[in-house]
């Protein structure tokens, strides 16, 4: 009876310590647990600033005073320039910076060893976060409109500059049109099956269109993101929606403003996208022109991706969880942008073998703009006035 007893008791202290360890905690626990991880970090903080500031009083008498002085006479941001130029001395290898960038991103069990949240709550957590950054979609990405969009036109690049004096007939660049791929885990059953026989070799050669998810955006050249939607893979849409809503709304692009794209993308009265390859001079420097501009939509979206990592591969087989995600990255690109942090929004990048899509749909009035904008550019050309670089 006894050890029949003590067997009982040892089996409730197991299910117990299994449940405090694997089941979610109460929002009141989460809360005390969090609150008590971020003591530990602010702790941990102090304690190594105590330890430096006891390390500067084994100085020479000579070197406090020269740090007296310095702390004393020069102004702050002076100090917090000195500060950044030490630590730039201090900068790791390329293997270090790798390494550094591989710790930056975090899985769920590392976070929940380091704070001590059970998983699923890390999990939860961190949607919540995305969800509520969700909700202001609509008031940190938008198509500028009013005094917004006059500031837009008035701060954006001619599509080609000319030298001596400014040629007003050569229109601007409002925005930039174009797309990323963002890969993602491929969801379970999106497997092709003919006669109920898995075709393995198939999928093996073959990448299945719904792993990863088509970012359609819009920048202007500030990096700043005007538009964005995210599809599945599987949807080839070149921005139909965009154009449609473009066309009924004329009112989105001021005069003498236009975005432009890649081939592939709808040519019309707001959209400029350039000639096949292997047309004549006249073509090529219209193209020339264009390309200037789609690079920097290129080093804003490698900005993007260096600024948030986990873009480079999702591993989320779940669409609405990847959309979310995604998401949030962009907004908080432009929150940053807002906050002025533009230190991080052109990342160099090196031009991608893209395949020839051909030219998209075209309407009259986008050809015939096209058309007028191409003899203007090489007129400048032919005269020695133009310029297709555009970042100033």
């Amino acid at each position: 009876m006894y050890n029949t007893a003590c067997v009982a008791s040892a089996g409730r202290a197991v299910l117990e310590m299994i449940q405090f360890d694997w089941e979610p905690l109460s929002h009141g626990e989460l809360d005390q647990r969090l609150d008590h991880a971020v003591e530990e970090i602010l702790e941990a903080d102090l304690i190594e600033k105590a330890r430096a500031l006891v390390g500067s009083t084994c100085l020479l008498p000579s070197e406090s005073m020269q740090q007296f002085q310095q702390s004393e006479l020069v102004p702050q941001s002076q100090q917090l320039e000195f500060q950044v130029s030490q630590e730039q001395q201090l900068q790791p290898t390329n293997s270090e910076e790798e390494n550094n960038a591989a710790v930056k991103r975090l899985s769920y069990r590392s976070v929940s060893s380091r704070f001590r949240v059970e998983k699923g709550n890390i999990h939860r957590i961190f949607f919540s976060f995305c969800e509520r950054v969700n909700a202001l979609a609509d008031q940190q990405i938008r198509w500028p409109m009013g005094e917004e969009a006059v500031q837009n036109f008035e701060s954006a690049h001619f599509l080609a500059r000319t030298e001596g004096s400014e040629n007003t007939e050569i229109p601007k660049v409002f925005g930039i049109l174009g797309a990323t791929r963002i890969p993602i885990r491929l969801p379970i059953g999106k497997q092709q099956i003919e006669g109920g026989v898995l075709e393995v070799k198939k999928m093996k050669k073959e990448v299945h269109p719904d792993s990863w998810l088509n970012l359609e955006l819009v920048c202007n050249c500030q990096g700043k993101f005007l538009h964005c939607r995210i599809s599945k893979g599987s949807d080839i849409d070149k921005a139909s929606v965009l154009k449609e809503k473009l066309k009924q709304n004329p009112e989105m692009m001021p005069e003498g403003s236009y975005l432009v794209a890649r081939s592939g993308y709808p040519v019309t009265g707001q959209i400029l996208t350039p000639y096949p390859s292997g047309c004549s001079p006249r073509e090529n420097t219209y193209n020339q022109a264009i390309e200037a501009h789609l690079d920097v939509f290129d080093q804003v979206v490698a900005g993007l991706k260096a600024r948030f990592q986990r873009l480079k591969y999702l591993d989320m087989g779940n669409f609405d969880r990847a959309h979310a995600v995604v998401l949030t990255a962009c907004i908080l690109h432009n929150v940053f942008l807002d906050m002025g942090d533009q230190d991080s929004v052109f990342e160099e990048t090196q031009k991608e073998e893209r395949e020839n899509e051909g030219e998209g749909e075209k309407d009259e009035e986008g050809v015939r703009q096209r058309e007028a904008i191409a003899d203007l550019l090489y007129r400048e050309m032919e005269a020695g006035r133009l310029k297709c670089d555009v970042r100033m």
